[in-house]
C-alpha cells in the first residue's frame, strides 16, 4: 500500500515536462523569392504570404521611373500582416485604403493551398479608376481553396502611377506615363520566377481584374512588355481606355503641364523633391479637356511609347493569341459628370453617331421611368457606352483574330436580393461564395484558370464568341443562360469597333 501511495504522489507532483514533452511549435511557411526569405502563416485552408516586396520601393529617385528590382534583406521577413495601400486621396468608399497608404507599396499577397505541386495560378489586379484600391483580403477569397494559388498585387496609383509629364519624357527617350502598369508587369515578372516556390505552375497563370484592374489586364494583353508573362485573362467591366478616345503623349503632356503651374515646378528632378500630401492635393485638380468628370482622368487611355507603343487595337494585330473572358453587369455606373454632362459625354463616346445615339435613347423627350434592371436611361447610357459597348467590341475584335472569346453579362444584386445589380457585384459570385441561382460562377472561373475553357461538369454551355458569330452567356437569378449575338447592337454599332 505504501508503494502505491508513492507512486501517486510522484505523479502528482512532477512537473509535466516530465512526464510528456510538449509538442515543439511548428515551424512558420519559409520561401526564399527574389530578395531574401519571406515567412507567412498557415491557416485552416491555406497558406497565406501578404505584402512581399516585388520591386524597390518607388521612392526620392525611384518616383516616376519604372520599378527597379527589389532591395534585397537579410535574415527572415515576416510576411503576415496587410501591407499599406498605394498613396491615394480619399473618394470616401477607399477611406481605409487611403488611411492605411504609403508611397512604398509595390507588394503582393499570395495565398496557397500548399508549397508543393504544381497549380494554376491566378493574378488580381484590383479596380479603383487607377486612382485608388488595393490589392484587399482578395487572397484570401474562397477560390483559393479550389486548387488554385491566388496573387493578389498593388500598383503606383494616381500621380505617382500615371502622370505623363515632359521632364521625365525626357530622361526616358520621350516615353512616361503609365508607371502603374509598369508596375504589374514587374509582379508579373516575380510571379513568373517564383510561384512555383508557392506550388504555382509559372506556365499556367491568368490575370484578372475588375473595373479599371480589368482595363489594365486588356492593355497588358495588348503590350509588348508583358509577352511570356502570363496564359490567360479574364476581364470584368473594364475594356481598353472604357469607350474613349486614346489620349497621345503629345495630349496627355498637358496634364504635366498643370502641375508645374500648380506647384511652380518644371524639371523633374523638382518635382521628385515635393511632398506626397502636395501631390496628392495637386492631383485633384488635373483635369482632361476632353472628359466629362476626371473621374475619369487615369482611365483614359495615354499611348506612353513605352508599355503601349501604339494603340492598343493595333498592338492587338500581333499579340499573341490567348483565351480569354470578357464581361460587363446590365447595371453599372451612372454618367460621369451627372445629368449636367450628358449631352458632352454622349458626343465624346459616340462621335460622329452622337445623333444617331441620341434618337435610340429618345433624348428630346422626357425622361421615362427607370427600367427595373438597366436603371434610368443615365444609368443605361453611362453602362452601354462606358461598359457594355466596348466589352463587345473588344469580344469581337478579338474573336475576328480567331482569339479564344467568351462573353458574359451578370445581373444579381450586391447582396444577393431582387434589385438591381451594380458595378463591381459580380466579384463576390466569382472569387466568394455567392451563387446565381442554382449555378456558381465560380465553377467557370476555375475551369478557365485551369485549363482556358471556363465549360465542364454539366454545367451549362458557355458558347465561344467566333468570327461572324458572337455569343454570351446571362449569369442571373435563374443562373446561367446561353445567348446568341451581341448585347444591345442596335446601339453599340454606333459607337464602332475598338
Amino acid at each position: 500500500m505504501k508503494a502505491i501511495w508513492a507512486t501517486l504522489l510522484l505523479a502528482a507532483t512532477t512537473p509535466a515536462t516530465a512526464q510528456e514533452a510538449t509538442p515543439a511549435a511548428p515551424t512558420p511557411p519559409r520561401v526564399s523569392v527574389s530578395g531574401g526569405i519571406v515567412e507567412g502563416r498557415a491557416e485552416a485552408d491555406r497558406i497565406l504570404f501578404r505584402g512581399i516586396p516585388f520591386a524597390a520601393p518607388p521612392l526620392a529617385a525611384n518616383r516616376w521611373r519604372e520599378p527597379q528590382p527589389v532591395v534585397e534583406w537579410t535574415g527572415i521577413r515576416t510576411t503576415t500582416a496587410r501591407a499599406p495601400a498605394c498613396l491615394q486621396n480619399d473618394y470616401g468608399w477607399n477611406r481605409a485604403d487611403h488611411v492605411f497608404a504609403s508611397e512604398d507599396c509595390l507588394t503582393l499577397d499570395v495565398g496557397t493551398p500548399a508549397l508543393t505541386g504544381k497549380r494554376p495560378v491566378i493574378v488580381w489586379i484590383h479596380g479603383g479608376s487607377n486612382r485608388a484600391g488595393s490589392a484587399g483580403d482578395m487572397a484570401l477569397s474562397s477560390i483559393g481553396k479550389r486548387g488554385v494559388v491566388v496573387v493578389a498585387i498593388q500598383y503606383r496609383l494616381g500621380i505617382f502611377g500615371f502622370l505623363p509629364h515632359r521632364a521625365l519624357a525626357a530622361e526616358a527617350e520621350g516615353k512616361s506615363g503609365n508607371y502603374g502598369l509598369m508596375d504589374q508587369i514587374a509582379a508579373l515578372r516575380w510571379v513568373r520566377d517564383n510561384i512555383a516556390k508557392f506550388g504555382g505552375d509559372p506556365d499556367n497563370v491568368t490575370i484578372a481584374g475588375e473595373s479599371a484592374g480589368s482595363q489594365d489586364v486588356s492593355l497588358l494583353l495588348a503590350s509588348p512588355l508583358a509577352r511570356g508573362l502570363f496564359a490567360k485573362a479574364a476581364m470584368e467591366s473594364g475594356t481598353p481606355g472604357f469607350g474613349l478616345p486614346w489620349r497621345p503623349l503629345k495630349e496627355a503632356f498637358r496634364i504635366g503641364d498643370q502641375l508645374d503651374v500648380l506647384l511652380g515646378t518644371r524639371g523633374s528632378a523638382s518635382l521628385r523633391t515635393v511632398s506626397p500630401a502636395a501631390l496628392l492635393a495637386a492631383d485633384l485638380k488635373l483635369h482632361d479637356a476632353k472628359l466629362t468628370a476626371d473621374d475619369y482622368l487615369y482611365l483614359r487611355t495615354t499611348i506612353d511609347g513605352a508599355v503601349l507603343p501604339d494603340t492598343p487595337d493595333r498592338l492587338f494585330v500581333t499579340a499573341p493569341k490567348r483565351p480569354v473572358i470578357i464581361g460587363s453587369n446590365v447595371l453599372e455606373l451612372d454618367l460621369p459628370g451627372g445629368r449636367p454632362a450628358r449631352d458632352g459625354f454622349v458626343d465624346l463616346s459616340f462621335g460622329a453617331n452622337a445623333e444617331g445615339a441620341r434618337t435610340f435613347y429618345r433624348l428630346d423627350e422626357p425622361d421615362p421611368l427607370p427600367h427595373p434592371r438597366l436603371g434610368t436611361r443615365d444609368q443605361q447610357i453611362a453602362t452601354d457606352a462606358t461598359f457594355r459597348c466596348p466589352a463587345g467590341s473588344l469580344a469581337n475584335l478579338l474573336a475576328t483574330r480567331n482569339w479564344p472569346v467568351w462573353r458574359y453579362e451578370f445581373d444579381m444584386a450586391r447582396d444577393g436580393g431582387a434589385g438591381p445589380t451594380t458595378h463591381a457585384a459580380e466579384i463576390d459570385y466569382i472569387f466568394n461564395d455567392r451563387r446565381a441561382g442554382p449555378v456558381w460562377m465560380q465553377d467557370y472561373w476555375v475551369a478557365f484558370a485551369t485549363t482556358g475553357d471556363p465549360n465542364g461538369d454539366g454545367r451549362p454551355a458557355w458558347a465561344r464568341s467566333v468570327r461572324g458569330k458572337p455569343a454570351n452567356i446571362l449569369f442571373d437569378a435563374r443562373g446561367a443562360t446561353p445567348r446568341d449575338g451581341d448585347i444591345r447592337p442596335e446601339l453599340c454599332r454606333l459607337q464602332g469597333s475598338l
